[in-house]
């Protein structure tokens, strides 16, 4: 049964609603445009552009436009991906159309003045040393520039040193103008409405925007060749990634890699790794795998911070519970049990709202259709064994993983 409701305005950009019988409405504007979109030295300009969002428009300055919704104590924010730009709020239901006043106002008729340009290129700079002395932070960005050599999708979101320096007004309108497509625009609601108000509101705040439909050329990443490499940092302890490229967002073996992962290295204290090298060998105290699936690639890691010492041993024992993945399928037991657990930890998150109502926006921005709850599952549930099997010697192939240490400068 859908769940949802959806609109599309005459200029392209996408409504979508999910009702709510709550007090609180979570809700997001959705731009298909990320740092994977910037040209040759421009890395971090997506991210530049969703600083400056919040500086200055063409009807409020700095100090309005954050007082718009946290005066009636609203939660105001925003984040950039590889593949997108959203800006969201959390608040009391009356208050939506605020938000939506204040979405329309920042993404459409921003300014973007060369002295606030200056300064938020310093908050940014900021950022970008705070990261780098996160090494369990910068050694996933470094990673993802080994595992996608020469391609924008490596690229570290925040930019580097340089890049950030260097970029300009005429660069932000450039990407503006070059990727934000309203047919490639969602906003999103997750609260207590009639859809008939949403769609009102949205013709009033949204409707009189121009359609623009600039078309994006991203070019799908080379696959990646294997590699170990070591990087000396100031750091007391090793930290380690071990990955590969991985499936797309519509591979026919995404839920069967996001199964895998979960029992490999996913939430909770009894994924595989945890217990082998955590709970029987007490060698890091941090493990943890990730899947995340692009619109035509994705990304596989194993991470661990250990002593140095005790790193070797560590990087054996990953290898062991890859090659037990590769070589074994798993039993009737075990695949039933990994499912239940998963299933479960689905069902969970549905009750972080606000995630929820931005993984539906970016759904039906890439797929045009939103899976049901039940369909999910079902999805989960019909994963083999044998699936598994072939999907552990793709992705966990001893000849394409790539391995990054950084470890400790003597």
């Amino acid at each position: 049964m859908i769940d949802y409701q959806a609109y599309t305005l005459p200029n392209g950009i996408r409504i979508l609603y999910k009702h709510a019988p709550f007090a609180i409405t979570h809700c997001c504007f959705i731009v298909n445009a990320g740092s994977r979109d910037e040209g040759a030295q421009q890395e971090g300009l997506a991210h530049f552009i969703e600083h400056l969002l919040f500086k200055e428009t063409e009807r409020r300055n700095t100090n309005q436009i954050l007082n718009r919704l946290e005066l009636v104590g609203a939660d105001l924010n925003a984040y950039t991906t590889k593949e997108y730009t959203c800006i969201h709020a959390s608040l009391l239901n009356q208050h939506l159309e605020r938000s939506m006043d204040l979405f329309e106002d920042i993404l459409f008729h921003s300014t973007f003045p060369e002295d606030e340009q200056e300064k938020e290129k310093g908050v940014i700079l900021d950022e970008i040393a705070s990261y780098l002395d996160q090494p369990e932070e910068a050694i996933q960005d470094d990673f993802e520039e080994f595992l996608f050599a020469n391609h924008t999708i490596g690229n570290n979101i925040l930019g580097t040193t340089e890049s950030v320096t260097r970029m300009n007004g005429d660069d932000i309108r450039a990407f503006i103008s070059a990727n934000y497509s309203t047919s490639e625009m969602i906003f999103a609601v997750h609260g207590n409405y009639d859809f008939k108000k949403i769609i009102k509101l949205s013709e009033k705040y949204f409707g009189a925007v121009t359609a623009s439909t600039p078309q994006k050329n991203r070019v799908v990443p080379e696959a990646n060749q294997s590699g170990f490499y070591i990087v000396k940092k100031p750091i007391s302890q090793t930290h380690c990634i071990i990955g590969n490229q991985a499936y797309s967002s519509s591979h026919q073996h995404k839920n069967g890699l996001l199964l895998l992962n979960n029992l490999l290295g996913g939430m909770g204290m009894s994924s595989r790794l945890n217990l082998e090298i955590r709970e029987k060998h007490g060698i890091a105290y941090t493990i943890e795998s990730n899947y995340t699936p692009f619109t035509d690639t994705g990304i596989f890691s194993i991470y661990f911070g250990t002593d140095t010492e005790k790193a070797d041993k560590a990087s054996r024992l990953v290898h062991k519970e890859l090659k037990k993945l590769r070589d074994q399928k798993l039993g009737t037991l075990q695949l039933h049990q990994a499912k239940e657990k998963f299933i479960g930890q689905i069902a969970l998150a549905e009750e972080n709202r606000m995630g929820l109502i931005i993984s539906m926006a970016k759904s039906l921005l890439d797929f045009n259709h939103i899976d049901t709850l039940e369909d999910v599952f079902n999805k989960i549930n019909a994963v083999t064994a044998s699936q598994l099997l072939e999907i552990s010697n793709q992705i966990f192939d001893i000849d394409k993983i790539i391995t990054l240490k950084f470890e400790p400068k003597q």
